[in-house]
């Protein structure tokens, strides 16, 4: 949240401007950057617009939360109004969604999306985005949680007319999705007398809403089953739900008129690519359409395959690689989910393939060629290995080449690491993927930071969260070298050691051994917090908190990183890597340890003065460590 005051307040400071300049200066604050033109302009000409609706409906009582920050998201409503409902004087909340827009038209064949002349792609009708926020803040707001009634939504169109808009009305409306315009304002100002008491201060409400403990995310694993076999579990905000309406609209759209079309949904970690690809499943699957969800990772894929199908085979069988598809006839499948798709390699031959096999054709486009709708969704900084080639431009340059479609959908919100953007964007610049240089670590309320000066230290904290009933886990850079499994019942061998501490990697395995869990489990078998992971088990998981551990192949040294092919025990790295790739996977390899975590993250630099460095970047958080 950037800003709260009365609407009264909030009149008075716009007027004589002041209320945009704290505006700025906190959202300088908060994300270590300048709002951009749009969105000051947004403040400087919506703000006005509804704080003289709320004062000429008499509700200069009402407490104003602007910029709201979803709760373990970085997703923010522009306004939440509290204060107390009229008629029981409980607690009511409205969110509302502030449009420039003149005017706006829905999508011939889809009414959730709608078009307008700023943008290319189509975008979420408001009515629909303004009812998901309520959705998702009823979820996960403890303040509000079984009493989704006191949450009601609005978007106001200020500067639209009645003619102009029209259309959108044509989605359904309801008591946490409103649309008004300018040219019915009079019922807008009735709609906020019907939802706010003009006689109670709204303060103690808005303190009762800002307080609300996050209901803890529901994990993915943890109800993919329910995802898939029942019912929709998640809420898909904003463009998660542009693509996931997209590919749906394309589903239907190939049936019709028997064609193909390719989407990319591409997203940094925590965007939701996977909750997108379960929610699709999900719905695709109840629907009966012929649809499998694919990815490179043997982790995931077994994970998906234990939880998602745990009663039933046939679910089971919906979970595959992206290399079972070497023999498959084209469109074999209506829709092809592609998760994970940055881990697509050249080909889907291995030393296993037998010669029939061996067909020298690229993996993208078997991926493309068996399903009427192959879906892509990926993040082109998680390429941790050699090989590794599912990008944008690939994927749009092989649908070209086959005369298809591409339908490209960024993400731009992200639900892991509390949701915020601040400790994301301290990664890439302290691993040096963005230019400008390792900044110091500003805490915010999202994401906790701290910096162990040994290994022990780590752990002790670990099991410290993991007694308060919070999930933790430890992962290292691949650094020590991994022992052969031991038989059953005889101990796992202590690879990892650092001075006097030594603990096991995960296990590489199909089965579990000595009370540890099997390698595709270890992100999400409680158990697994014994050993340490690698970056092929943590890849596309995530935990509450996570101790990362920095081995010798990154050090600091004077102003810079310097990576060290020669530290590295990973065997995928051969001598025809290049030292540019090495250098480029071993910081992307950082960057997605360092990125699993939830709730904070606890990292350890094996090297002095890469301990140094980070301490001097994390700075005041020492004390806390040993809390």
């Amino acid at each position: 949240m950037l800003f709260r005051a009365s609407a009264e307040t909030v009149a008075v400071m716009a007027l004589d401007g002041s209320l945009f300049l704290h505006l700025n200066e906190q959202f300088f604050h908060l994300h270590g950057h300048r709002p951009g033109p749009s969105e000051a302009r947004s403040w400087e000409r919506s703000i006005p617009a509804l704080a003289a609706a709320l004062n000429d409906a008499g509700l200069g009582c009402v407490e104003v939360l602007i910029e709201y920050a979803l709760p373990l998201n970085s997703k923010r409503a522009d306004a939440v109004l509290a204060g107390a409902n009229p008629i029981t004087g409980e607690p009511s909340y409205v969110v509302v969604e502030l449009k420039q827009w003149s005017q706006a038209t829905p999508d011939e064949d889809d009414t959730a999306l709608c078009h307008i002349d700023a943008y290319a792609r189509p975008v979420l009708n408001p009515i629909e985005q303004v009812r998901r926020y309520c959705q998702y803040i009823a979820n996960f707001n403890g303040a509000v949680a079984g009493c989704s009634d006191r949450v009601s939504g609005v978007a106001y169109l200020h500067n639209a007319t009645e003619f102009g808009v029209e259309g959108l009305r044509a989605m359904e409306l309801d008591s946490q999705g409103q649309l008004f315009t300018a040219g019915r304002r009079g019922d807008f100002l009735d709609y906020l007398r019907a939802k706010l008491s003009d006689r109670v201060p709204g303060a103690p409400a808005a303190d009762e809403l800002l307080s609300g403990k996050p209901v803890p995310s529901r994990q993915l694993m943890s109800v993919a089953a329910e995802e898939v076999r029942e019912r929709e579990q998640f809420i898909l905000l904003d463009q998660q739900q542009v693509a996931y309406r997209m590919v749906l609209n394309a589903v239907r759209k190939a049936k019709q008129s028997d064609r193909k079309e390719v989407v990319v949904v591409t997203g940094g970690p925590g965007t939701g690519k996977s909750v997108i690809a379960l929610s699709l499943l999900g719905e695709l699957y109840r629907q009966g359409v012929p649809a499998l969800h694919a990815t490179g990772s043997q982790s995931f894929t077994k994970t998906m395959r234990k939880v998602a199908g745990a009663r039933k085979r046939e679910v089971q069988d919906l979970f595959k690689y992206f290399n079972s598809f070497m023999a498959a006839e084209k469109n074999t499948l209506d829709v092809l989910i592609c998760d994970e798709a940055h881990r697509i390699r050249e080909t889907s031959a291995n030393r296993y393939t037998s010669s029939t096999h061996r067909t020298g054709k690229p993996q993208i486009d078997e991926l493309i060629d068996v399903a009427r709708v192959p879906v892509f969704l990926l993040d082109e900084h998680q390429v941790v290995r050699p090989g590794e080639m599912g990008t944008v431009a690939e994927i749009k340059a092989a649908a070209e080449a086959k005369g298809l479609a591409c339908s490209v959908v960024p993400l731009d919100s992200q639900f892991r690491c509390g949701g915020s953007d601040a400790y994301l964007r301290w990664v890439v610049r302290l691993l040096g993927l963005e230019q400008g240089g390792p900044v110091v670590w500003v805490p915010d309320d999202r994401m906790q930071l701290r910096v162990a000066d040994s290994p022990e230290e780590m752990e002790n904290f670990l099991e410290g969260r993991r007694a308060q009933g919070y999930g933790a886990r430890i992962s290292a850079g691949y650094c020590w070298p991994w022992s052969k499994e031991p038989k059953p019942g005889e101990p796992l061998a202590a690879d990892v050691v650092i001075a006097d501490w030594a603990r096991p990697w995960n296990l590489r395995g199909d089965r579990g051994i000595s009370g540890a869990p099997p390698s595709a489990l270890w992100a999400t078998d409680p158990a697994g917090f014994g050993q340490v992971g690698c970056v092929y088990t943590a890849q596309g998981f995530e935990y509450d908190w996570s101790g990362t551990i920095i081995g010798p192949d990154l050090v600091w040294r004077g102003d810079r990183w310097i990576t060290d092919r020669t530290a590295s025990k990973d065997p995928v790295f051969k001598k025809s890597t290049s030292d540019d790739d090495v250098d480029r996977l071993i910081r992307n390899t950082y960057k997605v340890l360092l990125t699993r975590g939830m709730v904070g993250t606890v990292v350890y630099s094996t090297d002095p003065e890469t301990r140094a460095r980070l301490r001097e970047l994390v700075g005041a958080q020492r004390e806390a460590i040993t809390v």
